[in-house]
């Protein structure tokens, strides 16, 4: 970003999004065959639409899931129990779409290579306590407390269907206050004024006070932030009723809301030996350790690989100029602390458990939960120390 004044926008989802219902889906997947089958292959994606939910990808393992039982759980929990949202699990047809893996790929990552080629992107900054861009922490902040208060009857009227946008005004890279909150989300039709066009004032001021103003920070509002709350009118069609749903499609949402770069491949559905995604983990790991031992106010890393190579074809470290120590020893040190081939990753980052559905709403970063291994911070006292010995 240059210098000076300047605003910059992330969104987040909600769980009842339909991509987002997708991604559950397949991580869902992933989980069931994990507790069966530790080292079990799974590519799975999912797609929605109005009643009908279909599941296809190649899994290899030697357990079972019962797919149609699995998906009906899934929605039912992210709250599609009832024909009022438009989508209901009970009456939703399943289709079954899943095949066996290729040996082709197979052959290469029964070795210790890397299941696919690409570059993957890690990301830590000093702006949060979750060491996360400040506009996406604050967006995934909303989306959860949209659920929050959905599942705890404190607005009954809420459905599943969600989004939010935060729009933070920056100062010489220095974040001043939040400029624009967007929240929209699906909600039934008593709340409607006489019109029948839009949500009642009572019902906009209930959000205002229930969802926005518990999560933002009181210091960064000021009397010129812009509150746009269902700024259609109203969002009674939502989640697969209103739009598909595919898995893989909110990427941005899924790391750092648009302000690092970001490798191309999709996370949910995948086991851990697709790079696309414990590589993009460890890449974050890798990240937020250089950032909390204080050698960088802001990193950016890069892994790349090849299908079936173990280890990584390129290993790039970018500090923004914020760096303590050369970018060239900072590289070093990382290839010497953090293990990068694909096996090493999987077993540092303890991959191989089902913990995958949990990842796949509301961002796979800046997490606090015991699951996001990567989130862990403990190789930063390490870093800390090689750094001065080698400076």
């Amino acid at each position: 970003m240059s210098k000076g004044k300047y605003f910059f926008t992330s969104e987040s989802v909600t769980e009842g999004h339909p991509d987002k219902v997708c991604d559950q889906l397949s991580d869902a997947v992933l989980d069931e065959v994990l507790k069966q089958d530790p080292i079990g292959r799974v590519a799975c994606e999912s797609f929605i639409t109005v009643g009908l939910v279909i599941v296809g990808g190649e899994i290899t393992t030697k357990g079972y899931v019962e797919i149609g039982e699995l998906v009906r759980q899934t929605i039912k929990d992210i709250g599609y129990n009832h024909s009022k949202y438009g989508f209901n699990y009970e009456t939703c047809a399943v289709l079954n779409a899943i095949g066996r893996q290729s040996p082709d790929i197979s052959q290469g990552v029964d070795t210790g290579g890397a299941g696919d080629q690409g570059l993957m992107i890690g990301y830590a900054c000093d702006e949060t306590e979750e060491l996360m861009p400040l506009a996406i922490t604050l967006a995934h902040r909303l989306t959860r407390r949209l659920a929050f208060v959905r599942k705890k009857k404190i607005l009954p009227f809420l459905g599943p269907d969600g989004k939010s946008q935060v729009t933070v005004e920056y100062d010489d890279h220095k974040a001043m206050r939040v400029d624009t909150i967007v929240v929209s989300s699906q909600h039934t039709d008593e709340i409607l004024d006489r019109s029948g066009k839009k949500i009642t004032e009572k019902a906009r001021e209930e959000i205002i006070k229930e969802v926005i103003k518990p999560v933002i920070p009181k210091a960064l509002i000021d009397n010129k932030t812009k509150y746009f709350v269902n700024p259609t009118g109203k969002f009674v069609v939502g989640g697969p009723q209103s739009d598909t749903g595919m898995t893989g499609r909110k990427l941005i949402v899924d790391t750092y809301g648009g302000w690092a770069a970001h490798g191309g491949g999709a996370f949910s559905g995948k086991d851990p030996t697709k790079v696309d995604r414990s590589a993009c983990y460890m890449a974050r790991y890798i990240a937020k350790n250089i950032v909390a031992s204080k050698l960088a106010t802001q990193c950016t890393v890069q892994l790349a690989y090849a299908i079936g190579v173990a280890d990584p074809v390129s290993v790039m470290i970018d500090t923004h100029g914020t760096g303590k120590i050369n970018s060239e020893i900072l590289t070093k040190l990382v290839k010497e602390i953090f293990p990068l081939t694909p096996r090493g990753i999987i077993e540092y980052l303890r991959l191989r458990r089902p913990i995958y559905k949990l990842t796949a709403s509301y961002g796979h970063f800046g997490r606090t939960e015991p699951e996001f291994t990567w989130e862990k911070t403990d190789k930063a006292d390490q870093l800390k120390r090689e750094a001065s010995r080698l400076a």
